[in-house]
């Protein structure tokens, strides 16, 4: 049984506090340039922690990954007929 998660990025003002965000959760990526944190946790959970989190003052903003509400089945995709060739002949 695989549970469904959901990412949220946590902008932070510091990084010093990124390691106090894995009790929120599975910390997948810090950037240290940009100052966000990636963390994925139980897609039940994301409003509740998105508001826990977002009460911290270390915290600038949360957002939530849109990728499970993304539609990932195209429609009236066509492969591009000199792709096509170049995969038969091998290049």
């Amino acid at each position: 049984m695989l549970t469904e998660r959901q990412g949220m990025v946590v902008w932070l003002y510091h990084l010093k506090h990124a390691k106090s965000l894995r009790r929120f959760g599975h910390v997948h990526y810090v950037s240290k340039k940009l100052k966000y944190v990636v963390i994925y946790c139980n897609k039940e959970d994301i409003k509740a922690t998105m508001g826990k989190l977002s009460q911290f003052s270390y915290v600038k903003k949360v957002e939530p990954s849109f990728k499970p509400s993304i539609n990932t089945e195209y429609e009236n995709s066509k492969p591009d007929k000199a792709k096509e060739y170049d995969y038969k002949i091998g290049l």
